[in-house]
């Protein structure tokens, strides 16, 4: 098997039967451990983690996208280490790190994606409260939220730029 680059994308999807298809739940984002079986709720899986998981086949995760551009930089998942008393500063880290402007695009497709089907974003912590894919998933509900305010507030009615009411 070729590598795959790094800034590449890898997307496989996942064939469910429709007997156990789910309705899709659009804006919801779940997580989830790779090493969890996958549901066909789970929507489209993304692992959001630098390294793949140890042990895993990539037909055993049933991943659609691997989003390693997203996930902690090489120093700060080493320097973190899944220490408690580290976590609010990795938080801090690593929310500057996702929101650098060369992840943008990654992060509002991803947010995109969220808005039109359920997103899981899949990780091999073995923490689930204390893990990137928490902090990600908090940076795309505020997107969601943001976009969703903004799409309900719609355009302004009334007042003298519209063509009713002229003479």
């Amino acid at each position: 098997r070729a590598e795959v680059p790094m800034a590449q994308v890898v997307h496989r999807p996942v064939k469910v039967p429709p007997s156990q298809r789910l309705p899709r739940r659009r804006g919801q984002i779940f997580l989830k451990r790779v090493y969890d079986p996958a549901e066909p709720g789970d929507g489209y899986r993304v692992l959001v983690d630098r390294l793949w998981p140890r042990g895993l086949t990539r037909d055993a995760a049933r991943i659609q996208a691997w989003l390693r551009d997203l996930a902690p930089s090489e120093g700060l998942r080493t320097w973190y280490g899944h220490e408690r008393d580290r976590w609010a500063e990795f938080r801090r880290r690593y929310r500057e790190e996702f929101m650098a402007p060369g992840n943008q695009a990654a992060l509002k497709a991803l947010a995109g994606r969220a808005r039109r089907e359920a997103v899981t974003l899949v990780f091999a912590a073995a923490d689930p409260d204390r893990n990137n894919a928490v902090v990600l998933k908090e940076a795309l509900e505020g997107i969601l939220v943001k976009r969703t305010a903004g799409a309900e507030a719609g355009p302004p009615r009334g007042g003298r730029g519209g063509r009713a009411g002229r003479s």
